[in-house]
Formats: structure tokens, C-alpha cells, sequence
């Protein structure tokens, strides 16, 4: 499907994100690892959460959905049921594909082969296969890296993990195994990434350490979790956040957004940019067993360039493409390093951020590990291949609204993975 973005006017007004996705497939999962049902409030009504209920049901466990909440009433964490065929679909979801097998490989005895569409079968699954491995893992995967990715269940030992790049769905993945592994497991990321996963089990009473960029968990024997409430999405909403800062004149209000540090890094890099952002976003280093949200203000103001480093990546990943667009409207540079884990999202994020923009008129070039803009305060328009990328059917959109002649984009419906009223709510923005 191909959608049109004219220049606009100014936006103005206030609108409510769609439910946290990362939050949202973390609390299915652990839902379903739960003895006791679980009531998860504001669930995302997504394609790729859609995924995730589908597959917690495949493995035996109950999910009520009711309006506005389900509770989802899960099968213990050592009780998993064997798959029809023992065949998983994660249809596109790279965190179902990534943070499943740790659950999956500590079960003695099952085997599931998990798969998914064309797009989540060019990702790659060493990044947890080698890991999960090193614990005893039983996994094989096709060119030993990609989907499909089969997984026979055994007793897992645990160790010490030190990850060469930061990753919240690996550092993930691997807190689940070690729920269920004999013996201590700790992880050490380079750079802090995301902790829904910590807090989430520290609010259910499970014994884990933090120290910095380093988690370490034990074999539990069951969880307990009441309920889990999914504030809305900093992801989604970055793009609302962009194309208010881009649109001359434009005042925004974005409603219940999640404000967790450790995704947050975005608006702290458009604020460094000359963003005009008023939050009471969470403090940088909090420890906690919450999810915070709030409400945050946005003003369109001139931008200027600035450089991501590779610590603020984590804290950005999803929004990194955002950046750019931001890039091209500063003044100076815009420089992104340390982001070598765009390479590995639903597209290479690098190289279709690169050659988007650039089929905008905007001056960009790629790295090894990032880009550089030449930002020359404005995007002239054209036309954006979203390559069946949620992101980049977005980034187009809002390209268009601040361009000289508009923007089409080609796949807009890929933005239904995670935002499927993402045309709705910024069409009742514009002024």
C-alpha cells in the first residue's frame, strides 16, 4: 500500500501511544511462565504482540482477552507443552524469535522449531544460539545462524556472559535460561540496554543482581506476578515527538508514555539537538521494579547537529533512523556511531536509513557502524521504500509532513507491526 504525506501545517493538540512493545511481548511471555494467572492491563493490539499471544497459546498456555486487559494464565516455568507439529510461528517479532529459546532450552525433553516470515528468516539467531550454547543448549539453526531455529529442551548449567554488543532481547533470552539453569548466570553488557526484563522479574520477587551493565540470576522454582500495566510506547511516540519538532509552529502533547531511562535516549539526544522537550522523564542509572510514564511536551524549534555515541545507542536503537531525519533538517553534522545492531533489525536499518533519505534529497552516508548527516535545515521529498519495515514506513511519513513537496511511501502498512493507528493519530495532530 502507498501512502502520500503532503507538507503540512503546524501540528498541535494531544494523543496517546500505543502500548509499550517491548513491555507487552515481556509480559505475555512471562505470563505464560507464570503458576497463577496474570492480568496484563494495556496490551498492544499489534501484529507482532498478536504473535506472541499465539504462541504462548501453542505452548499450552491460556490467554483471556477482555476489553482493555487479558490475563493470561500460564503453564509454570517448567511445564512447557509440546507444539502442534513443534512448529512456533513468530511471524515477524524479533523479540518472540530472540527471548523464546531461553525459556524453550531449559526444558528437558521438548523440541520446538521456531520460524517466521521472509523477513524475520534474514535475521540472525547466533547471537542467543552461541550463548544459550556455552549453558548446554541443544540448538541447530539453518547456516548455523538463521531461522529456522530448532530447539531441543535439556538441563542447562549456568555461566558468566560477556556480550560484545548491547542487547535487551539477548541479555533477555539469557535471563530466562538461567531461571531454569543449575548454578549462577551473569551477563555484562558493553553499554546498559534496555531492563524491562529486570524489572519486571524483580517486581516478582526473583532475586536478581544489578551492577551497572551486569545482571545475574539463579534457578528459581516458579513465578509469581500479579498483574503488569504497559505504559505507552517512547518508541511510537519518537515519531510523533520528531514531527512536532520538525513542523514549524507545532505544539504536542504526548499522553501515558512510558519514561524508563533506558528508553528515553532518544528526547534526551532531540533535547541536545535544540528540542523543545518538557518531561519528568526518569533519572539516568535508576534501579527500580516500576515502569514510569507521564506526559511529555513538544515544541518545534531549529535543530542543531551532535554525535550518538556508542553508550547512547542501546538507549536509542529504535529511533536511531529519527535521528537522521533530524539530521537533515540541523544545522552542521550529525554523526551516529556504535550502531552496528541497526545492521540487524527488521531490515540492515543502516543502509535503508541511508538510501531513504537519500532518495529525499537529504546528504547522508553510511558507515560500519552508523552514518553522518550534512544537515542543510531541510528535506526536499520524493519517494521511500519502507522495505517492510514498521520504522521506516513511519520515518517516511513524517519526512513528508516536513518536506519541501512531499513524500510517498511505499508499504505504509507495515506500520500495523507495532502502530496501527499511526495514520489516524497524526492525521487528528495536524492543525
Amino acid at each position: 500500500m502507498n501512502r502520500r504525506f503532503d507538507p503540512s501545517g503546524r501540528l498541535r493538540g494531544a494523543v496517546t501511544p500505543p502500548a509499550d512493545k517491548s513491555i507487552s511481548h515481556r509480559a505475555a511471555l512471562l505470563g505464560a511462565m507464570s503458576d497463577e494467572p496474570v492480568t496484563i492491563r494495556n496490551y498492544l493490539e499489534a501484529d507482532d504482540t498478536r504473535s506472541t499471544l499465539e504462541a504462548m497459546r501453542a505452548l499450552g498456555a491460556g490467554v483471556d482477552e477482555r476489553e482493555g486487559e487479558l490475563v493470561v494464565r500460564g503453564v509454570g516455568l517448567h511445564e512447557v507443552q509440546s507444539a502442534t507439529n513443534n512448529l512456533l510461528n513468530v511471524g515477524n517479532s524479533g523479540t518472540l524469535l530472540r527471548l523464546l529459546p531461553g525459556w524453550l532450552a531449559g526444558q528437558p525433553g521438548g523440541l520446538w522449531t521456531l520460524d517466521g516470515d521472509a523477513s524475520i528468516r534474514r535475521r540472525p539467531v547466533d547471537r542467543v544460539a552461541v550463548p544459550l550454547r556455552a549453558m548446554g543448549a541443544r540448538i541447530k539453526a539453518r547456516d548455523d545462524r538463521l531461522v529456522p531455529l530448532t530447539v531441543q529442551g535439556t538441563a542447562l548449567s549456568g555461566v558468566e556472559h560477556e556480550l560484545d554488543i548491547s542487547s535487551a532481547q539477548v541479555k533477555s533470552c539469557l535471563m530466562l535460561a538461567g531461571l531454569l539453569a543449575e548454578g549462577t548466570t551473569k551477563i555484562t553488557e558493553p553499554h546498559q540496554s534496555r531492563d524491562h526484563t529486570e524489572r519486571i522479574l524483580a517486581g516478582a520477587r526473583i532475586p536478581i543482581e544489578r551492577d551497572g551493565t551486569a545482571v545475574t540470576v539463579n534457578a528459581v522454582d516458579e513465578l509469581e506476578i500479579a498483574e503488569i500495566t504497559v505504559p505507552g510506547d517512547p518508541s511510537s511516540a519518537a515519531f510523533l515527538v520528531a514531527a512536532a519538532l520538525l513542523v514549524s509552529g507545532s505544539r504536542i502533547t504526548v499522553r501515558d508514555m512510558g519514561t524508563n531511562w533506558t528508553r528515553t535516549g532518544f528526547l534526551r539526544i532531540a533535547e541536545r539537538m535544540g528540542g523543545v522537550i518538557l518531561a519528568d522523564l526518569e533519572e539516568p542509572g535508576t534501579v527500580t521494579d516500576h515502569e514510569p510514564a507521564g506526559d511529555v511536551d513538544v515544541a518545534a524549534a531549529p535543530l542543531e547537529g551532535t554525535v550518538v555515541e556508542a553508550e547512547e545507542v542501546p538507549l536509542a536503537i529504535d529511533e536511531l533512523p529519527l535521528v537522521a531525519l533530524l539530521g537533515a533538517f540541523a544545522e552542521g553534522e550529525t554523526v551516529v556511531r556504535g550502531a552496528q545492531e541497526l545492521r540487524y533489525k527488521e531490515t540492515d536499518r543502516i543502509a535503508t536509513t541511508v538510501s531513504g533519505l537519500r532518495s529525499l534529497g537529504v546528504n547522508i552516508e553510511a558507515t560500519d557502524d552508523g552514518f553522518v548527516v550534512y544537515g542543510r535545515g531541510e528535506v526536499d521529498g520524493g519517494r521511500i521504500d519502507a522495505h517492510g519495515d514498521h520504522r521506516m514506513a513511519m520515518l517516511g511519513a513524517v519526512a513528508g509532513l516536513a518536506s519541501n513537496r512531499g513524500v510517498e511511501v511505499v508499504g505504509m502498512e507495515a506500520a500495523d507491526v507495532s502502530y496501527p493507528g499511526f495514520e489516524a493519530d497524526l492525521g487528528a495532530l495536524l492543525d
